[in-house]
């Protein structure tokens, strides 16, 4: 794709859906138009958005093996490179969940210092308003009242297929590139030294250097690091920090003016939610829906193993009667998410089971929400899971989204573009597994923020 003559002020790639979303939301409410697109970045579909200054692209790379990543990673970097950002940013998840075979961050940049050619990737994962802060490059998170180093964490020590086993992220992302990871700590972002500290790690050969995230200070010192280096550094990984942290120093020169003001979502009834996350949080959102009126309807992995097109069937049928009779339905992969179970279907789906399950699960999900769409004409569908929601968004044809309205942080109500009339201008929310408290899927209805 050849440059365009647009001066973007920054271009990403998220390695899910959900996570995309988390960026969008991050740069409209600091003042920055942005669309975010469901397929690869061209002429044609940058020209139906003409006034936005920043564009993402929502990928799968995070439940996806290494050799995907080599093979499709580059040429979308490369057309993100030719928009003309100063910065192009491989956007992962906040709890750097991964791993050397599966969604691996280390390869990922791998294939980003092979385009853009930086002397070195700063990595940004610290992200208060998420309540993620990185010190002394380890990673710790919030759930509740109680913050865990990411090791300890009560769902992401145990995740089912990317478990965090190690606290430490330059241990972490060393089990999957060969690249030396260096760190600029919280002391010397604090005290004034984190620029000639970066530029230390990689005079010394560092190719990845992580920046300690721990406040608003720091975070906004970061983003003047990442904003003023001596040597441009295009290419940038991390969490939705990144855009924390850049547009907070911007907001301190007065480049940016944040959006004080944004309407509330409305109500809508019935509600449609596809859930393919298996986080406790999400189990405890469908039944707090269930006990305020919406009826719950299982979709069963082994049936949709054995026969997918009966499996998807059953579970549209159940949800349109639903919703024709006026009630707002969760439709889900798992309620209670038990590790070994999980771990067995995968084993029983085969060579890459992650990926084929997560694959059936989205297309009888994405089945469900166009069906509802088209049939019912629902307004609003929330999409759970970040592993599966790619595939709900294809399978429903969405190719673009701009942002409606805030939720929570990182799960923006958006207006999707699609490939067909029936599904254009639906209204989608790409929420993870970590996000929103008990009520999410009940506010998401009733209109509450």
């Amino acid at each position: 794709m050849a440059k365009t003559n647009r001066a973007y002020d920054l271009a990403y790639y998220g390695d899910d859906f959900t996570g995309s979303t988390d960026v969008l939301d991050v740069l409209v409410r600091a003042g920055i138009p942005t669309v975010l697109l469901l397929t690869e970045p061209t002429p044609g579909l940058l020209d139906r958005f003409p006034d936005v200054r920043a564009v993402g692209v929502a990928g799968m790379s995070r439940s996806k093996p290494p050799a995907w990543m080599a093979k499709e990673l580059p040429p979308l970097f490369e057309k993100l490179r030719d928009l003309g950002a100063p910065f192009v940013h491989y956007k992962v998840c906040s709890t750097f969940d991964s791993a050397p075979t599966v969604g691996s961050i280390g390869r990922a940049i791998d294939c980003g210092l092979a385009v853009f050619k930086n002397r070195c990737v700063p990595l940004v994962v610290g992200a208060p308003a998420l309540k993620r802060y990185t010190v002394f490059g380890n990673l710790f998170a919030t759930v509740g009242d109680t913050t865990y180093r990411i090791d300890r964490h009560p769902t992401m020590a145990r995740h089912p297929v990317t478990p965090m086993d190690e606290g430490d992220l330059r241990l972490h992302l060393a089990k999957q590139t060969q690249h030396r990871v260096g760190l600029v700590d919280i002391l010397a972002i604090a005290n004034g030294s984190g620029a000639a500290r970066l530029e230390a790690e990689c005079g010394h050969g560092a190719e990845i250097v992580l920046l300690d995230v721990m406040d608003a200070a720091s975070l906004r010192e970061v983003g003047r690091l990442l904003a003023t280096t001596a040597e441009p550094m295009q290419f940038l990984a991390g969490s939705s920090g990144i855009e924390y942290a850049l547009t907070a120093y911007w907001e301190s020169i007065g480049r940016v003016t944040r959006r004080q003001t944004m309407s509330a979502p409305r109500a809508v009834n019935p509600l449609l939610v596809v859930s393919g996350s298996c986080s406790p949080v999400t189990s405890g959102q469908i039944a707090a829906a269930r006990a305020q009126g919406f009826e719950t309807i299982a979709l069963d992995p082994n049936r949709l193993l054995d026969a997918p097109a009966a499996e998807q069937v059953r579970v549209a049928e159940a949800a349109a009667g639903a919703l024709e009779s006026g009630h707002s339905v969760v439709v889900h992969s798992t309620e209670q998410p038990d590790p070994a179970a999980i771990g067995a279907l995968r084993a029983r789906a085969g060579a890459n089971g992650a990926e084929i399950l997560n694959e059936a699960i989205g297309t009888a999900l994405g089945g469900v929400a166009r069906r509802a769409r088209e049939g019912q004409r629902i307004e609003r569908v929330v999409i759970a899971g970040g592993d599966t929601s790619g595939v709900v968004a294809r399978t429903m044809g969405l190719t673009a989204l701009t942002m409606v309205a805030p939720t929570v942080p990182g799960a923006p109500l958006c207006r999707a573009t699609a490939d067909g009339p029936a599904l254009d201008g639906i209204e989608v929310v790409f929420k993870g597994g970590q996000i929103g408290g008990p009520d999410y899927f009940i506010g998401m209805r009733d209109g509450a923020a």
